[in-house]
This record gives C-alpha cells, structure tokens and sequence, in this order.
C-alpha cells in the first residue's frame, strides 16, 4: 500500500566504531512496513538520492540512504560538474568491498530495530557506482530484492581490488533486476551481456532492461536524463519490491 505522507530525518548507523550518517524516509502513518536501503552515486546522499529515499517511503517503505564515504569524506555531497565527478570518483577508489557491505547490513540492522520496520526480507537500490554495491550486497542473506541502476564495472573490478565483483554472482540470494543504457559510455553493452549471462549461468531470478539511454539516465539532474527509461525503469522497480517484500 502507498503512503499518503511521509516523515524524513538524518539519523546516525553504527558499524562497529564508525557511525555512519544515513537519511531515513518513512511513512507517516502508524504501520509497519517493509525495508529498502537506498545506495548513492559517486556524489553522496545529494538530493537525487534523497528524493529517490522519499520515492520509495512514498510507496509505502522504509527506505534509508547511509553515507558510503563516511570513512573517507564525512557529510560529502556534491552535485553533477566534471569537477564534482573527479571528486567522487577519487572518494569511490578509496572504498573497499567488504565495508561496503558491511555498511549495507549496518543499514539493514538499523532498520530491523525500528518499530516501523517488518519482517527479515530486505530490499536495496543502487545507481552508478551505488548500482555496484547493491549487486556486491545481493550476497548478504537477508537481501531479497536487488535494483542495480548503470552499475559500472560489476564485470571488471571490485572496490579495494581482487577478484571481478561479477564472480560473486553465485553468492546472490535474492532476486536481481538490472537497468542499463545502451549508450552508456561508462558501461559498454558487452559488459552487461557479462552480467546477465552470469546471473543465467547461476540461475539467479532476474531480469535486465536496456533501455535507448546514456548513464545517469534516472536522474533528473543530469543531462543524461531519459523521462520514458526512467519511468519504465520506476514502474519495475515497484514491481520488483512488490512481488520479493511485501
């Protein structure tokens, strides 16, 4: 059920000694409701991702953004010039595979603690460099719905280095459905060909959209936008959270 109003407010995760700052979105109403973290670009939990946190409140989850830089850059957040791309990619090369996870379960046990929160069934969106993390967190057992927005490199490296992220495929434990542009200059096709035949090779349920697009496609502040792939892409994004949480 879709919520009428929502409620939203920085709180504070804790992982072990980092607390992490994380933006929470709600519905207003008395309930309890399934949970969804929301992973940011390589720009930080801008108002992009905070509309998308409210978005998904709004559809009656509770949806929460935590800061992935906040080893690195606490309270970072900038907006979409070269300048602010060069900047977050510098941040992004300073992450590392296994505290991003843990930074996505830190987000997840937080949630499991609120009152507002039901079941052990969790969702996670991603974009850009966030469309990574979420596949990367599709291995936690408690991840059962996976939106991976234009997730750079899934086929060709990991944070903090090893082995492909696409090799961990056979780890994922829920359901994966991944959103890609065609025209994507940061992600060619044959890498997406990568990843859906990993998902098909493992027998991970899943479902790939391409779309007619460049990166950045879903976010209105970019000059990639594309209206239609982003509201294509929106509607299975619900369909997705729908049918594996609720």
């Amino acid at each position: 059920m879709a919520a009428t109003r929502i409620k939203s407010n920085w709180v504070k995760v804790p992982n072990g000694n980092l607390e992490i700052d994380a933006y929470l979105a709600q519905p207003s109403e008395t309930g309890s409701f399934p949970g969804v973290v929301v992973i940011q670009e390589i720009f930080g939990v801008n108002s992009h991702i905070r509309e998308v946190t409210e978005r998904i409140a709004l559809e009656g989850y509770v949806a929460i953004a935590p800061a992935i830089y906040q080893r690195t850059a606490p309270s970072f957040e900038v907006g979409y010039t070269p300048e602010d791309t060069e900047l977050g990619r510098k941040y992004k090369d300073m992450t590392v595979a296994s505290e991003l996870i843990s930074d996505v379960q830190a987000a997840i046990d937080y949630l499991s603690a609120l009152p507002s929160v039901t079941g052990d069934r969790f969702g996670t969106i991603g974009f850009c460099f966030g469309g990574h993390v979420v596949y990367l967190a599709a291995t936690l057992p408690s991840v059962k719905a996976t939106a991976s927005f234009y997730g750079g490199g899934i086929a060709t490296f990991t944070p903090g280095g090893g082995e492909p992220t696409i090799n961990r495929t056979g780890e994922i434990k829920g359901t994966v459905y991944a959103f890609f542009g065609n025209q994507d200059p940061l992600i060619p096709n044959e890498q997406t060909d990568q990843v859906e035949t990993a998902l098909q090779k493992h027998g991970v349920p899943h479902r790939v959209f391409r779309y007619d697009a460049s990166h950045g496609f879903f976010c209105d502040q970019r000059a990639d936008y594309n209206a239609s792939a982003a509201a294509d892409a929106w509607e299975h994004v619900k369909e997705l959270f729908t049918s594996n949480l609720k």
